[in-house]
């Protein structure tokens, strides 16, 4: 089949660029996804995504149909019985565990750490062991999809396991590019979504969890419909079927997606990320723009930079590069000016330096005009 699909160049912490194969499979015939054959898709997808970042004779994805908040919010609804849990926040994601968990009532204590540097571990253990309260869980971000800071897992995972915690991670925009194993990093539950690193096309969101917790929640009073996760792990195990609807064509391009990247590997994608990542860091020097996380706590995948100049116009330049077929992401941290640029989805080395090649003339035409406007100003007087 040939492709008349237009390529976009997404640098944008997700949805990503994605291949012209995975754009293609949501071409198919109609089904009803209550067919036997569209379930044992589901089934496919689910052990495959498992199989990423855990064994699946001890750990089962759950599919959500929704954004990867969807998933998110069904953890942390879910999960948390009325004893405590501590949310880390370091970013706007952080901060949006905090925000859903105000939502449900659940009672949490917020342990907030820099936007751009490491969580200090010793603080967190003071902070959790001096709460005078009974925690039972923690949840944090992985890769701070607000600033690209990588939050370390690992060791939060071996401080959680020494104070009895369950540990719920948001690995949004790291599932698929950095490499995590659940159990050596004592994940008890983890949330991500199709759109980022897996290259698939939003609309599908899950958890991963050991199926022991899953089963511990067999008796917990539900806080929401729609995205408990003990009944759509329970439906799905007895039926192969998501309680609801799913998004059909968005599963059939997960499917296509996962065995893209099982053919590339997370490690290799995460080389090739890294790779874009030193090429825009290079011309970021290049155009004399710096960017907020420190190198050595940065996933090199998502980085926020500071704007260029005094007055500057996010709208505008991104207006710019929408005419090119490049899309920009503005910032989220409301106290510092600033815009993100992702290297994740199906791009290159090739196509950052593209963008960069169109940042320079961007820049170089505003510079001009402000000359133009110098000069005319002066006239005038």
């Amino acid at each position: 089949m040939s492709s008349t699909v237009k390529r976009n160049i997404l640098l944008t912490p997700g949805p990503a660029t994605t291949t012209e194969s995975v754009k293609w499979s949501q071409v198919v015939p109609d089904i009803c996804p209550r067919e036997a054959e569209f379930g044992e898709i589901m089934e496919h997808i689910s052990t495959e995504l498992t199989c990423l970042v855990a064994d699946p004779g001890g750990y089962q994805t759950v599919l959500f149909g929704g954004s990867g908040t969807a998933a998110v919010e069904s953890m942390i609804s879910s999960v948390p019985g009325n004893e405590t849990m501590v949310i880390i926040n370091n970013g706007a994601y952080g901060k949006r565990m905090c925000e859903i968990a105000a939502v449900f009532g659940i009672d949490y204590l917020e342990f907030k750490s820099p936007f751009d540097d490491a969580i200090h571990l010793a603080d967190l253990e003071r902070y959790i062991q001096s709460s005078g309260r009974k925690i039972t869980h923690l949840a944090v971000v992985h890769h701070e999809t607000t600033t690209g800071l990588l939050n370390k897992i690992k060791e939060i995972g071996l401080l959680c396991k020494k104070n009895h915690i369950d540990m719920i991670v948001d690995a949004m925009s790291s599932f698929a590019a950095i490499p995590i194993d659940m159990k050596e990093m004592n994940i008890s539950f983890l949330a991500s979504s199709s759109n980022k690193n897996l290259q698939g096309m939003p609309g599908v969101s899950f958890v991963i969890a050991e199926k022991s917790k899953l089963e511990s929640l067999k008796d917990r009073k539900p806080r929401s419909y729609y995205l408990n996760l003990y009944a759509q792990y329970r439906y799905f195990a007895e039926h192969l079927q998501m309680r609801f609807t799913p998004p059909v064509q968005i599963l059939y391009a997960l499917r296509q997606a996962i065995e893209e990247l099982k053919q590339e590997s997370v490690a290799k994608r995460h080389e090739r990320y890294v790779a874009s990542w030193n090429t825009l860091i290079s011309g970021l020097k290049r155009l004399g723009l710096t960017y907020i996380v420190p190198e050595e706590h940065h996933s090199k995948m998502i980085t926020s930079i500071r704007e260029p100049y005094v007055d500057f116009d996010f709208q505008s330049m991104h207006d710019f590069f929408y005419s090119k077929g490049v899309m920009i992401y503005p910032g989220k941290l409301e106290e510092l000016k600033t815009f993100r640029i992702a290297n994740i989805g199906d791009i290159t080395s090739e196509d950052i330096e593209f963008f960069l090649e169109l940042f320079e003339d961007y820049l170089g035409g505003i510079s001009n005009m402000r000359k133009a406007e110098n000069h005319e100003n002066k006239n005038k007087k």
